[in-house]
């Protein structure tokens, strides 16, 4: 039996570098390689669009859109790792734990792999949202921490390379409360209302840290996700923890691993719930690798490091 085809269009960017690496040992898949000095001729790359079976897009938005009209094989499957389908009709969201969603994704020509902060914002206000403890119109807020690595390429030079001052601390940005990922957190999750989203970056490489604060009693939150992600066994990716080991959080724990641990604190009355993964894991190339698995049939955790 003939190994599935797959072309990374954008390999040589941060997701398109990790997904190429969790790829390149397997024997399971034949990688398509194009050649570096015509990676931008839309007649080669067209070709290898098309000859493949799976295509991961690691584009700017715009060229991830020209990427799909220039597919003429319609068996040809997507994975888009760009901001460009996440709320899209006819795309299938690329987030397997959510419940429904994995059987969603299996089948699916098209599939937009999910934002890192959104992935971390999803992963627990859709469970609430869900099981009734957060109404579809809460007021909610979010701060979300990540590693330089999640601003690409030129954000990784300006941290490595000669630096201002600025760039010893973190940094707030998305001001204007228009982050390209508040769409697709507020579709996912059912909500009425746009959250308060606030993100930062700083001086570390890789990792996250997603914190949702809520009005709601500590352990009924807890229990709520432990029963959602692990109550039948569901989930191989994500894991629901009740104490963290010491007195702080720190956002690079699970740096390297394709994983997502959620940490609850807090007490009867208020509680904060934080997202702990790796920006360029379950953030990036990890989840792509992850839905890759499922729509070719492999096992769902093939190649990731949990």
């Amino acid at each position: 039996m003939s190994r599935p085809k797959v072309y990374i269009d954008g390999r040589e960017g941060t997701t398109g570098l990790q997904i190429y690496d969790r790829l390149a040992a397997r024997e399971d898949v034949e990688l398509l390689l194009i050649d570096e000095a015509r990676r931008k001729d839309p007649e080669e790359r067209k070709r290898y669009l098309n000859e493949a079976d799976l295509v991961f897009l690691c584009l700017p938005d715009a060229a991830a859109i020209e990427a799909v009209g220039l597919l003429e094989n319609e068996n040809t499957r997507v994975i888009d790792c760009s901001t460009a389908h996440r709320v899209s009709p006819g795309w299938v969201y690329g987030f397997p734990e959510l419940r429904g969603q994995r059987e969603k994704i299996v089948p699916a020509k098209r599939v937009a792999n999910p934002g890192c902060h959104a992935t971390g914002f999803i992963s627990i206000v859709r469970p609430l949202v869900e099981l009734g403890l957060l109404e579809k119109d809460a007021r909610l807020s979010c701060f979300s921490l990540t590693g330089y690595s999640g601003g690409g390429k030129k954000m990784i030079a300006q941290y490595e390379g000669e630096r201002s001052p600025e760039l010893d601390s973190p940094r707030i940005y998305g001001l204007n409360q228009a982050h390209k990922h508040l769409p697709e957190m507020q579709k996912v999750c059912g909500l009425t209302v746009l959250p308060v989203f606030c993100p930062i970056v700083d001086d570390y490489y890789k990792g996250m840290a997603t914190t949702v604060p809520l009005f709601l009693n500590r352990e009924a939150v807890l229990q709520a996700l432990m029963d959602y992600y692990q109550g039948s066994g569901r989930s191989l990716v994500v894991r629901v923890s009740a104490e963290w080991e010491g007195p702080m959080l720190a956002a690079n724990t699970l740096a390297g691993s394709d994983s997502l641990h959620l940490f609850v604190q807090g007490n009867h009355e208020r509680c904060t719930v934080t997202a702990i993964f790796d920006n360029l894991g379950k953030g990036a190339g990890g989840a792509a690798v992850q839905n890759m698995n499922l729509m070719l049939g492999f096992p769902e955790t093939t190649g990731l490091n949990l």
